[in-house]
């Protein structure tokens, strides 16, 4: 049509003749252990080093592949040497460090501070959890809020089932639904993870040998002291003048004060908590 202008065609590439063809150079095939390094990603780099320091030394880059030997066989004169003696090419160390070196730490690792410290579903100040291990396990206790370390601090109270202010992990508690409004409870600033560090007594004891008592060998037993039986005495308080103001007064105190027991035909994957 007039007016119209005619696209112009794409060059085709010639094609290749086969004087062409039959001039390529042959594929060069590569060792093994070079064929290794030239396909693997991380050793990539490491081929192309060798090669370089092939070309500035004017010798082929497999030739530096190859491995040195660890020993190297010298004449000895001699009747009685043998004759010949495996001499090492390269010396060991002579001298060794009597400790390892300090590990730098890793920077953006977290300290056990600096850890996040969560807690099991349903688990709030005031919940009434059940101990599963230690010396007071069975026992159902108030949970009162959690320490610096991520322990939980919790308490009988101890004028219902003998329970004293203490420390327990998560793990060895079982939650239940049970809860008091323990807001208006103070616990006092200085029950922390310190408060329960054992007070070992440093005082000067009497000698075993000559003059002393042979037989003295019994370890003291542990008595907390008037701080402690102060405040358990405080926190006691306040707890049982909460649960007096449930309606079902009763039936708390009688629960506190029992025992978590399983009996025939009681199955814990049915039980609600």
């Amino acid at each position: 049509m007039a007016g119209t202008k005619e696209k112009p065609k794409a060059k085709t590439a010639p094609k290749p003749t086969a004087a062409k063809s039959a001039a390529k150079k042959p594929r060069r095939v590569l060792p093994k252990n070079v064929k290794k390094l030239v396909t693997h990603r991380s050793t990539r780099p490491l081929w192309a080093k060798i090669r370089r320091t092939a070309k500035k030394k004017g010798v082929a880059p497999e030739t530096l592949l190859k491995k040195k030997p660890k020993f190297v066989i010298k004449k000895i004169g001699g009747e009685k040497n043998g004759s010949k003696r495996k001499v090492l090419v390269k010396k060991g160390r002579k001298w060794y460090p009597t400790e390892d070196p300090p590990k730098k730490r890793r920077t953006g690792q977290k300290t056990f501070r600096s850890h996040k410290r969560t807690l099991k579903e349903g688990l709030v100040p005031g919940s009434v959890l059940i101990i599963l291990a230690g010396r007071h396990r069975g026992k159902r206790v108030v949970f009162l809020k959690q320490l610096a370390s991520g322990l939980l601090l919790v308490t009988g109270p101890f004028k219902i089932n003998a329970c004293p202010l203490r420390r327990m992990h998560q793990q060895f508690v079982i939650v239940t639904s049970t809860r008091l409004d323990i807001s208006g409870v103070k616990v006092p600033d200085t029950v922390d993870d310190k408060y329960f560090k054992v007070k070992k007594d440093r005082s000067p004891k009497g000698k075993k040998g000559d003059g002393g008592d042979i037989f003295d060998t019994k370890a003291e037993a542990y008595k907390p002291d008037e701080q402690r039986k102060k405040d358990q005495i405080d926190v006691d308080k306040q707890i049982i003048a909460v649960i007096r103001k449930n309606k079902e007064k009763k039936l708390l105190l009688a629960y506190l004060g029992s025992y978590f027991q399983l009996r025939n035909r009681t199955f814990p994957h049915k039980l609600k908590f």
